[in-house]
């Protein structure tokens, strides 16, 4: 969900730039910096924003250069005229001359001149909004080709699992034969081999085995997996369906980490991990 936008325009008057920035984050979380002449229509430009972004924190910061100010400060004349009789009448009270400059001297005073701020033009909103608007798309764009990449990853890393889920069942027959030889050569150390009943000996191995059964956990990682990838082709947004599926797999590997009970399918777990913590990590950025 991370990007980047911006838009230039000008006009007779003024350069307006549009910069709009995206991070991961679970809910749409919008922030504003706007010139003084465009607060009034805060509300109106979140509004847009929400409507073409879906997730993420986003900066929006819109830069005003005024190339040509038309705004001439007017002369208040009644504050002007209020300032130079009490001056006159000062002078008079105390017998000196005000001399020439005392125009001069008014003109310093607060709010003898007035600057009117101008109000914003349906005009110029129009083309806000439609730099506004491409400056959204370049970032949607920016977030489009960085999801084309995030896709390749973790198609990649779910390849990586069901290559390793695949390998798990060439050590499978081996691993119970492994369990076998143990137990036998344990009762052999410490019981009379004539004492051991072979029938309830093999009863309560393939009782004992079926502790150690992975194959409905290989099962349902399978299924998770394809599950992932059918999501990962279906339209957006889903990424948190891809969060939740991710931690289903982390479930059965988990699992059968726990059951393996076997150096080489041990180590295929732990690789398996390390591929799922990747696709985790990816998910975030996933609208």
């Amino acid at each position: 969900m991370t990007g980047y936008g911006k838009a230039t325009v000008e006009t007779s008057q003024k350069k307006i730039t549009f910069e709009i920035k995206s991070l991961n984050s679970k809910q749409l979380d919008i922030s504003t910096k706007l010139p003084w002449l465009y607060k009034e229509k805060e509300p109106e430009i979140r509004n847009l924003i929400s409507r073409k972004l879906d997730r993420g924190k986003i900066d929006l910061t819109i830069y005003l250069d005024i190339i040509e100010d038309e705004s001439v400060p007017l002369i208040n004349k009644t504050v002007v005229r209020n300032y130079y009789n009490q001056l006159k009448e000062i002078a008079e009270e105390l017998k000196i001359d005000p001399g020439d400059q005392i125009l001069s001297t008014i003109m310093r005073f607060p709010d003898a001149l007035k600057v009117e701020k101008p109000e914003l033009s349906q005009a110029e909103w129009d083309i806000v909004k439609q730099y506004l608007l491409e400056s959204i798309n370049v970032l949607d764009i920016y977030r489009t080709d960085e999801g084309r990449s995030i896709e390749s990853d973790l198609r990649k890393c779910l390849s990586a699992i069901i290559t390793a889920l695949e390998k798990i069942e060439t050590f499978e027959q081996g691993r119970i034969f492994k369990v076998r030889e143990k137990l036998m050569t344990i009762l052999e150390e410490n019981i009379n081999t004539e004492n051991i009943d072979k029938n309830r000996f093999e009863q309560e191995l393939i009782f004992y085995l079926e502790k150690f059964d992975i194959n409905e956990e290989k099962v349902r990682l399978r299924n998770h997996c394809e599950y992932f990838l059918e999501t990962v082709d279906s339209h957006a947004p889903n990424g948190k369906t891809l969060s939740f599926i991710a931690q289903e797999m982390g479930r059965e590997i988990n699992t059968i980490g726990s059951k393996a009970n076997d150096v080489s399918i041990q180590k295929l777990v732990v690789m398996m991990k390390d591929e799922l913590e990747k696709i985790k990590e990816q998910t975030l950025n996933i609208l």
